[in-house]
């Protein structure tokens, strides 16, 4: 007879390249998200929630590596025979939506978007395959006006996350005036912009990897390549010196103010009417920022390139600027948080007329991680109050103290786990609750409540050096049943 063999369990384990997000992480990120969308809201942008899907064709080769069409995605075959897709970003389905209902939307349309997006990635550390992304977008208006208004509202989105002025920086460039560079050295030619179009997608990489390079770098990659610290060579343009010094003067462009800067970019760009076009835009948007009060928060920055290749004028990205101790025990600056930009041509796939765009999107995962940065040594978010159960058979009153205190505004629980004292407070503890609440049979008979301040008892064992001090703080007290809540909500602010 066949022994019999026991089905296989399956293994307990994320996918690679996903996570799982626990209670506070969730939290701090929905505390944020409302933050940012309450700025969002205050600006006249309406929400807008699209399907996790759309069809591949929706999609198009504006795919995150664009080396690789049609890959990059999450993607199946319907029963129709039709492709499907999980979206990549939140700008993709936008356009598909407003060439689907523009006879009903408003013209600007302007809507933001918060949402998961999912790309078929090789992971990596602190790279997943599943992130949030938090975006806003103007579709339907091809003035610079509306770029500026992305790049105000973005500062006032950090701001109100938690970003201290002085602490980012927004960095501005226009694909039109690098456009214009291209030109100048020979890259681009109007009348057939797709010729040469390898080459400049080098300069553009190079460019997008001066912080990293330093200039020494990027010039290599313009010329005939690079060869890095392990030995690899990165094949370049093949820029002769005299077309690098053009390129490299176009990235070390920046002035001390927007006018300035423009000037400079004025000269690089010589006749070229695309390069000229996009220093007037630029002009305008740093007139209208500084008119707004943000020229100390945003900034003309010719060395800003973004990657993907719908960007059809301005660019912007926005970059924190304090320093952090990476997992090498070096210190640099926290780096970007969001970027965005103009893209004229992505409705134009679906409905062959030219629809202008523009917008921002922000990186969740890591503008929490740069916020954990700043609040590193504060408080924590706080757990529930939790209502202790010291007699089984009064249930019914335990869960009617847990109810006074949830009306009055307070987060509670009543434990529901069965066991002694000892392990409700170390559950109390593990929870991060600030109060626990204790009602035995003797302190029912006199009217009163214990309350046990955990927070407080946190910081008096790692404190407190005399009884005395220890005396002068009690980590708990007895207050009047009748008073619960206002007692539960002083030792909250006393804890505070």
């Amino acid at each position: 007879m066949a022994k019999e063999t026991k089905p296989r369990r399956p293994k307990a384990e994320t996918p690679r390249g996903f996570r799982d997000y626990f209670g506070a992480e969730v939290t701090e990120r929905e505390t944020m998200l409302r933050a940012i969308t309450a700025v969002y809201h205050r600006y006249g942008f309406d929400p807008l929630e699209t399907s996790g899907v759309e069809t591949l064709e929706a999609l198009g080769k504006f795919l995150p590596d664009v080396d690789r069409p049609n890959e990059g995605v999450f993607a199946w075959r319907d029963e129709d025979e039709s492709w499907m897709a999980l979206r990549y970003d939140l700008t993709a389905p936008l356009a598909r939506v407003y060439a689907e209902h523009q006879l009903h939307l408003p013209t600007p349309y302007r809507r933001y978007a918060v949402g998961p997006v999912w790309r078929n990635e090789k992971p990596g550390p602190g790279r997943f395959r599943q992130f949030y992304q938090c975006d806003a977008d103007t579709v339907g208006a091809a003035s610079p006006a509306a770029d500026a208004e992305i790049c105000a509202m973005l500062a006032d989105a950090l701001e109100a996350a938690g970003i201290a002025r002085g602490d980012y920086v927004i960095r501005i460039n226009n694909r039109k005036v690098l456009n214009g560079v291209m030109e100048v050295v020979g890259l681009l030619d109007p009348a057939d912009p797709e010729a040469g179009e390898a080459a400049r997608g080098v300069v553009l990489r190079a460019i997008d990897k001066l912080d990293r390079l330093g200039e020494a770098g990027v010039r290599a990659l313009l010329g005939e390549g690079r060869k890095d610290e392990s030995g690899d060579f990165t094949k370049g343009a093949g820029l002769g010196p005299d077309q690098a010094d053009i390129v490299m003067g176009f990235v070390s462009a920046g002035r001390e103010t927007g006018a300035e800067t423009c000037a400079r970019l004025r000269e690089l760009v010589g006749a070229s009417a695309m390069g000229l076009e996009g220093v007037e835009e630029l002009e305008m948007i740093a007139a209208l920022l500084a008119a707004g009060g943000y020229s100390d928060r945003a900034r003309i920055d010719p060395s800003v390139v973004r990657g993907l290749g719908y960007y059809t004028g301005p660019v912007f990205e926005a970059e924190l600027t304090f320093e952090i101790t990476d997992e090498e025990g070096r210190r640099r600056q926290f780096g970007s948080v969001a970027g965005g930009g103009r893209y004229d041509d992505l409705v134009m796939r679906f409905t062959g007329q030219r629809t202008p765009g523009t917008g921002v999107s922000i990186g969740v995962d890591r503008l929490l991680a740069a916020l954990r940065e700043v609040r590193r040594g504060t408080a924590q978010a706080e757990g529930p109050v939790l209502v202790t159960v010291m007699e089984k058979d009064r249930l019914a009153e335990y869960q009617a103290m847990t109810a006074e205190l949830r009306a009055a505004g307070l987060r509670a629980e009543m434990f529901l786990g069965g066991g002694n004292m000892a392990k409700q407070l170390k559950y109390a503890d593990k929870r991060g609750s600030p109060v626990a609440i204790i009602e035995g049979s003797e302190e029912r008979a006199r009217g009163v409540v214990q309350l046990k301040d955990l927070a407080l008892g946190a910081r008096l064992a790692a404190e407190i050096e005399t009884n005395e001090e220890w005396k002068a703080q009690p980590a708990q007290m007895e207050a009047p049943r009748e008073g619960l809540v206002e007692a539960v909500k002083a030792m909250i602010a006393r804890g505070a």
